[in-house]
């Protein structure tokens, strides 16, 4: 089998640990069941970097799945095609982790079909909040909270004015080393403003793209993390600046500009790229621009024949 899950950027500026959008840039992710063994290939994006054994992420997540679904495969091969950048806030864990238990549970013999809601209380626990894994398992922009049975999400129509751009630096940031830069608590007009921008932001994100700038304005999480990341935030600051909606990608430190497709563009129309260009002549050197779309499909799973490589 086949899965092909895209990147994603989380928090969309107030919406902490909650909102998500996928992006068309994917990784893809090929499972077969082997008599015995384990074997494991990556090309593109961390080949050469990332295991090639048990502890490789892909896997990790493969295996929860399977004991959870009381299923031992006697051996199984993994070929992966990345072309989501690692450890730059586009989350790129997510996307391993998902697919592996997608995998999983696509290649379950006693499986006959895929329980969502299982698959994403199992995928935000390894990864440990909902915010990317909602987004990459659903497809377009997603709200993600946790209730005493797990991890639950909603999938918002997102208009189709939204052009997402990502700008990555050289440099990369490690989750965990952003979230111990939050501090242990916020004062209450922080939270009461992050509270009314992210309500906005769903308003922006379905109705009104024209909303957006002042959606995606935040208190709670990219200031207190500038240490970590001055020049992503001095980028962001730059392109709020000159009127685009840019906020930190995920935990950083990649920058996510929400640009806007008018309505009365046309296919070909060089407008939404004039809109783009505006955007990457405030990228300093050394940045990667990522002009894309939201992906509305998700994780999307396809057969395979044998022998048949996606790359």
């Amino acid at each position: 089998m086949r899965v092909r899950v895209p990147a994603t950027s989380a928090n969309l500026g107030p919406a902490f640990d909650c909102a998500g959008l996928a992006l068309t840039l994917h990784d893809v992710v090929e499972f077969a069941v082997r008599d015995s063994g384990l074997s494991v290939e990556v090309s593109g994006v961390g080949a050469g970097e990332l295991p090639a054994d048990e502890s490789h992420l892909v896997v990790r997540a493969f295996r929860a799945a399977c004991e959870q679904l009381g299923w031992t495969p006697p051996g199984l091969c993994v070929r992966a095609v990345n072309a989501i950048p690692q450890g730059r806030g586009m989350g790129s864990s997510a996307a391993a982790v998902v697919a592996g238990v997608v995998g999983a549970w696509v290649l379950c013999p006693e499986v006959e079909a895929i329980d969502g809601d299982a698959v994403l209380r199992l995928v935000s626990q390894i990864e440990g909040h909902p915010d990317n894994v909602a987004a990459c398992l659903l497809g377009g922009a997603t709200l993600s909270w946790t209730t005493p049975e797990g991890a639950r999400a909603d999938r918002l129509p997102v208009s189709d004015e939204v052009l997402p751009v990502v700008l990555v630096p050289e440099a990369t940031l490690s989750t965990h080393v952003a979230r111990t830069l939050l501090p242990a608590a916020v004062p209450h007009a922080d939270a009461a403003f992050n509270a009314a921008r992210a309500a906005l932001l769903v308003h922006a994100l379905v109705a009104e793209p024209s909303q957006l700038l002042e959606a995606t304005e935040d208190r709670l999480h990219q200031r207190q993390r500038a240490a970590a990341m001055p020049g992503t935030i001095a980028l962001v600051d730059r392109l709020r600046a000159a009127g685009h909606a840019a906020v930190v990608s995920g935990a950083g430190p990649s920058v996510l500009v929400l640009t806007r497709r008018h309505p009365d563009d046309v296919p070909g129309d060089p407008a939404a790229a004039v809109r783009v260009r505006e955007v990457t002549c405030t990228t300093p050197e050394g940045w990667r621009v990522y002009p894309l779309e939201v992906d509305l499909s998700g994780a999307r799973v396809t057969r395979v024949a044998p022998g048949v490589s996606s790359s």
